[in-house]
């Protein structure tokens, strides 16, 4: 198995007002999204090509919205990157341009 090409741990992750978890994890590899629980069980998962990613114009920087597979997962990024000077692009920016490139690489070949 390849080395994923975007991981965020302590990912928070629910379904319209539902948490199905607090501490899951995001994880793209293979051209594969996984949505994990904080002990690796899977919550969902897809092509990179079928997902879609957005961020909702009414939440804070650390949320992001994806569907997989026909449903929509609320998913809470807290990380932030080090960066120099001021505290680095946040997560969400990250993950959604993982998902583009890894969509873009599989559709290529």
């Amino acid at each position: 198995m390849a080395e994923p090409e975007f991981t965020a741990t302590g990912v928070r992750i629910g379904r319209r007002l539902r948490s199905l978890t607090r501490a899951g994890q995001v994880r793209i590899a293979d051209g594969r999204l996984e949505l994990l629980t904080s002990y690796g069980k899977e919550i969902d998962s897809a092509p990179v090509q079928a997902v879609r990613t957005g961020k909702p114009w009414f939440a804070a920087d650390d949320h992001a919205l994806a569907e997989v597979n026909g449903r929509r997962y609320r998913l809470t990024l807290g990380e932030r990157e080090p960066g120099p000077g001021q505290g680095g692009p946040p997560t969400v920016r990250r993950f959604m341009e993982a998902v583009r490139r890894a969509a873009e690489r599989c559709r290529r070949g």
